[in-house]
């Protein structure tokens, strides 16, 4: 039997993705920025986002001397927002830092805001033909399966095996396709659910295929229960139109994109707040709830509309601004959030 990396790169020749927007060419700064954009997220989700991306951020210099509004406001709807706050973090390193050179060495690129192991070893294996390993999620199921590892991945022990695996498994030529390749697997023959194994090039030695206990691999994160939270949504306009928003601190919910005041459970009443604010409530209307999902918690958002009269010192804090209605597309908000902003009408309430 050919080898494990044969079998894969020769499916890769003939079903693999070879047109994807950063394979051509495969410089570092393309294949990094694609690969932060994929954690989490579907290839036909990305590929839009990055062609914007590289149309307004052509190379590391001009992204690391963007504001991060600009960025933020680029990557809005996205999600997992940290990632585009280390995107500007590591662009502002490398050219402080590295002269403006992508690094080439494994443990410098490591240390970057926002890569770790695998990321790092696709860059390079992609950017650099370098013989590293990966294991992001598609990777980690056909390994798992391959060589039947149990256990949830997350957990050190299991990962030590899976990267123990993963190095074995590594050919001596082609890494940027073969690293490519692995990905494809996962995405399109090894899913998570209803896996294609008669068109798997590994299927005749893959130990969970024999055992006919796929579905246990890789194990389940053990379940807890998930948090449920309640916010207020204010939507508060003074009597010129303009909306207030507040910069989010720039780690936790919404790390650092502008949104509309939150008031959560154990916050000051509404009055007492525009009290403290002050802001003199003049009409206010309650608008329906929606329910909006993250990663570990859901958040139940009710908007309240308000029409106020700020007082001279109102707000003061550089957090808080009054932003007229049509510069908010410059702005980096949150999906759910500009949404809502943008089925706000023109006029205020009365």
């Amino acid at each position: 039997m050919t080898s494990f990396s044969a079998r894969v790169l020769s499916w890769f020749d003939l079903h693999g993705r070879h047109d994807l927007p950063w394979q051509h060419p495969r410089s570092p700064y393309r294949v990094w920025l694609s690969e932060v954009m994929l954690q989490q997220t579907q290839v036909t989700t990305v590929i839009p986002y990055f062609a914007r991306f590289l149309q307004r951020f052509p190379d590391l210099a001009s992204l690391a001397a963007a504001p991060l509004d600009e960025v933020l406001a680029l990557w809005a709807g996205l999600g997992y927002y940290a990632r585009a706050r280390n995107l500007h973090r590591c662009a502002q390193t490398i050219v402080s830092e590295h002269g403006g050179e992508f690094p080439s060495d494994f443990e410098a690129v490591a240390a970057l805001p926002g890569i770790g192991r695998s990321t790092a070893g696709a860059i390079l294996a992609q950017a650099h033909g370098q013989r590293l390993a990966i294991l992001d999620g598609n990777v980690r199921r056909v390994l798992a399966r391959h060589a039947a590892i149990g256990g949830w991945p997350g957990l050190p022990a299991v990962q030590k095996q899976l990267w123990r695996e993963a190095e074995r498994l590594l050919p001596h030529k082609r890494l940027a396709d073969y690293t490519q390749a692995l990905m494809d697997l996962g995405a399109s023959v090894c899913t998570a659910r209803a896996p294609k194994c008669t068109r798997c090039p590994v299927s005749d030695d893959c130990k969970a295929r024999k055992a006919d206990n796929i579905a246990e691999y890789p194990g389940a994160k053990p379940k807890r229960v998930r948090p449920q939270r309640r916010a207020r949504l204010l939507l508060i306009r003074d009597q010129t139109g303009r909306l207030l928003l507040e910069r989010r601190p720039s780690t936790g919910l919404w790390g650092a994109l502008w949104c509309p005041p939150l008031l959560h459970e154990n916050d000051a009443p509404l009055g007492d707040w525009l009290l403290a604010q002050s802001l003199r409530q003049l009409a206010t209307r309650d608008l329906d709830p929606f329910t909006h999902s993250f990663t570990h918690f859901d958040l139940e958002l009710h908007p309240t509309q308000l029409r106020v009269q700020p007082s001279a010192d109102a707000v003061g804090e550089s957090r808080w601004q009054w932003i007229d209605m049509n510069r908010l597309a410059a702005l980096g908000l949150p999906a759910p959030i500009r949404k809502m902003v943008d089925s706000l009408p023109e006029s205020t309430i009365s």
